[in-house]
């Protein structure tokens, strides 16, 4: 039977195709943890009461890219290049989404207006995240070799998405509304067609490790084609809600340490 459960331990039970896996996430975690502590660092005056959370959150992502080499030094496996096809983060910013690594690379100060762009970005990203762990969480939470890791990973996603409601609401009152979901229109429609792209590829490379049989691929396939397709037509408008969340707060403490799993 072709589930999602299945498919994901077909690709835990392989070394190669669990080494690809976790080299993708953790290059993707890596990079946010990047983004956001450069973000923290170049907030204006106006907004420095976010940089300790926006460091929170950079420090939460560098702390998930350290969870999954931690579980391939633990198979004795090592991390494999990442196919820039399969570079969620990449891509997204080559789509104009989040601000431009360029800026920040810079020592430049940032505007309100960037930081409403990059809470935009992480609403409609931290959603995609929280449902793919919600999902792992749901499979494998008592696995004894990733159960740790997904449920300690799932909480930090949950509130990152609950930062981004929150302090999104908070410009939103203070008259940005309007600006805040037209961004978020914006994010989440090209959001769902780099997850598309993604998903297409990684299956692909998945594919080719494990053997799969055209027909298994092709099947998959038009699975995330019909995925793309309710997104392009109703489900984006999941990513561009906000709602005051039931947890308040949720990066107004210092970030946990990454668990041991050797």
């Amino acid at each position: 039977m072709l589930s999602a459960k299945n498919l994901f331990q077909e690709i835990l039970d392989d070394d190669e195709s669990f080494r690809l896996f976790c080299s993708i996430a953790a290059s993707g975690e890596s990079q946010g943890g990047w983004e956001n502590g450069r973000i923290a660092a170049l907030v204006p005056a106006d907004a420095r009461e976010l940089a300790p959370k926006i460091a929170r959150h950079g420090a939460d992502e560098d702390k998930h890219g350290r969870i999954f080499h931690a579980l391939l030094r633990k198979r004795g496996l090592r991390p494999v290049p990442v196919p820039p096809e399969t570079d969620y983060t990449m891509l997204l910013e080559r789509h104009g989404i989040g601000l431009a690594h360029e800026k920040l690379r810079d020592d430049e100060p940032l505007s309100v207006w960037d930081v409403l762009t990059y809470l935009a970005h992480s609403r409609v990203t931290e959603q995609r995240a929280s449902e793919q762990m919600h999902l792992l969480r749901r499979h494998f939470a008592d696995h004894p070799d990733i159960g740790r890791a997904v449920r300690m990973i799932s909480n930090d996603e949950d509130n990152h998405l609950a930062y981004c409601h929150e302090e999104l609401l908070r410009l939103a009152y203070a008259g940005h509304g309007r600006a805040i979901q037209r961004t978020l229109r914006e994010c989440a429609l090209a959001e769902i067609r780099v997850y598309r792209d993604v998903s297409l590829a990684v299956m692909d490379h998945m594919g080719r490790i494990l053997g799969w049989p055209k027909a298994k691929s092709a099947l998959l396939a038009a699975g995330i084609h019909a995925v793309y397709a309710y997104e392009r037509l109703a489900g984006w408008r999941r990513m561009a809600s906000l709602r005051m969340p039931e947890r308040r707060d949720a990066l107004g403490g210092p970030a946990t340490t990454a668990p041991e799993f050797a």
